[in-house]
């Protein structure tokens, strides 16, 4: 599971060292791909294989599901880290996200996403509101 916010930087290669709590989920591999809000998703390869089978059972007659699997799978890019646990982001994906050298990464239960810092900030203050004023169950059960 990922939990928690870091702060780790991009280097000019465009390589991240993945916050260590991380490293045993993700050594044997991993899919980072675009995630939704500009960041990036990243999932452990047996996590990955366990959305392959969700989405082999999306209807391909659904426009919007068609968009989204496009959008999702061509983005995702397969990494295994560096002995150094280095990992590197791809430019298309660089790119989609905004990213610079400042980096934030957080866990988010089945996967960790990397946000360009700034990015990050604005989409938390904004959405930090909302949580603490929460008055209505947002996910059955939880509270």
């Amino acid at each position: 599971m990922f939990l928690g916010t870091y702060a780790p930087k991009l280097d000019d290669k465009g390589r991240v060292i993945l916050p260590a709590k991380f490293r045993d989920e993700l050594s044997s591999g991993m899919v980072v791909t675009r995630g939704q809000e500009r960041c990036l998703y990243v999932f452990s390869q047996r996590e990955f294989e366990n959305i392959q089978v969700k989405v082999r059972q999306a209807s391909l007659t659904s426009k919007q599901n068609r968009d989204f699997l496009r959008l999702f799978l061509s983005g995702a890019n397969q990494e295994i880290p560096d002995s150094q646990n280095r990992v590197t982001i791809p430019a298309n994906l660089r790119e989609y996200a905004g990213l610079g050298r400042e980096l934030t990464v957080i866990g988010a239960g089945d996967r960790a996403e990397i946000w360009n810092t700034e990015a990050w900030n604005a989409y938390y203050e904004s959405a930090e509101a909302d949580f603490a004023n929460t008055t209505e169950e947002v996910i059955p059960g939880l509270f």
